[in-house]
């Protein structure tokens, strides 16, 4: 029972193990090979690692893990990944896994983190002497298991309310809205470059944050999508005011959820309009009414628009695991004293 580590870009030699381990856990596609794959490719670097334990002949863990700064280490984060890229058999101890990592990495590191952890795919650790949980963000979802008429009656008056003023105004203005979904796998590169003119058009183009075809972010939107709809498990949302494209979704699917992984909307619109909230009322509708998914996922920082459509709202985590105890009582220490005083009060 030993870790072993290979280069990182070497990924696709061990794309099948890959496989076979997260087809014996949460099959979430957002650790599937099709997703990773890319995501090694485009925002990959050099001392980036694959780390593989194995037990005999079988493969019991993977994790792909970068240094971070002097002594740490930590699971391969770039911002496109909702989840920490860690897969293990169920029932093996994840602890007694990332302490021995720690011990496979070079350079003698001293922490090794596992990032943005979802409760749902790996039930957050006991602290312990040598391992430590984080608070990451709060993130939402909706629960599928009623019907639309119900869900939505459960969602507050002024989001109700207001879409249905729009849609009043919009039909006397003559404007008629259309929600396509786009599942052809040879249809996602047209999607992506649609989806990085809406995102271009507006506040992220000015930080260079926007998605293009020709960037990194296009080029892994693009791979990703093509590969996961090759298994039915992509698809893409765009919505119309009549010939003119306003808003839209890049999703990933598995058997049991539909992720929102991106969303981007058409800012030259007027203020008057909510297009991504139209969107999403008839792309809810239309998701409780076929039945194939039992949650959507938005990941991401809860935002007050989000508990407009949820109450579901669940904690991600970190967790730190310390080489010794010691260890984790100083960085503790070091923490609290470098966190701010909290801003004196005063009563009147």
């Amino acid at each position: 029972m030993s870790w072993t580590v290979f280069p990182a870009r070497d990924f696709a030699r061990h794309a099948a193990d890959w496989e076979g381990l997260h087809a014996s856990g949460p099959a979430t596609s957002l650790l599937a090979v099709d997703f990773v794959a890319p995501l090694v490719a485009q925002f990959g670097r050099e001392h980036d690692l694959l780390a593989v334990w194995r037990k005999g002949a079988t493969v019991g863990a993977m994790a792909i893990v970068r240094p971070t700064r002097r002594g740490a280490w930590a699971t391969f984060q770039p911002a496109q990944a909702p989840v920490g890229l860690w897969l293990q058999q169920p029932g093996l101890d994840t602890e007694k896994l990332a302490r021995s990592l720690l011990g496979a990495l070079p350079g003698f590191p001293l922490i090794f983190a596992l990032t943005q952890m979802d409760p749902m795919l790996m039930p957050r650790p006991a602290e312990g002497p040598c391992t430590r949980t984080l608070d990451y963000i709060d993130t939402a979802r909706v629960t599928l298991d009623v019907g639309f008429e119900d869900y939505w009656a459960a969602r507050g008056k002024n989001l109700r309310g207001n879409l249905k003023k729009q849609r009043a105004r919009l039909e006397r203005e003559g404007i008629v809205t259309r929600l396509q979904v786009e599942r052809d796998p040879q249809a996602m590169a047209q999607a992506v470059a649609d989806y990085g003119r809406l995102e271009s058009s507006g506040w992220k183009a000015g930080k260079g944050t926007a998605v293009h075809a020709d960037n990194a972010q296009g080029r892994y939107y693009r791979a990703m999508l093509e590969a996961l709809a090759q298994r039915n498990a992509a698809s893409v949302y765009r919505y119309y005011f009549n010939e003119q494209l306003v808003a839209m979704d890049l999703c990933v699917e598995d058997a049991g959820c539909i992720v929102v992984l991106k969303t981007s909307y058409d800012e030259s619109v007027p203020g008057n309009w909510s297009p991504t909230l139209l969107m999403r009322e008839e792309a809810c509708r239309a998701l409780f009414d076929a039945g194939r998914f039992a949650r959507l996922e938005f990941y991401g920082r809860v935002m007050e628009w989000h508990l407009r459509w949820t109450d579901e709202v669940r904690t991600m985590y970190h967790v730190n695991y310390y080489r010794w105890p010691g260890l984790r009582r100083l960085h503790t220490l070091l923490e609290n004293r470098n966190r701010p005083a909290p801003t004196p009060t005063t009563s009147l």
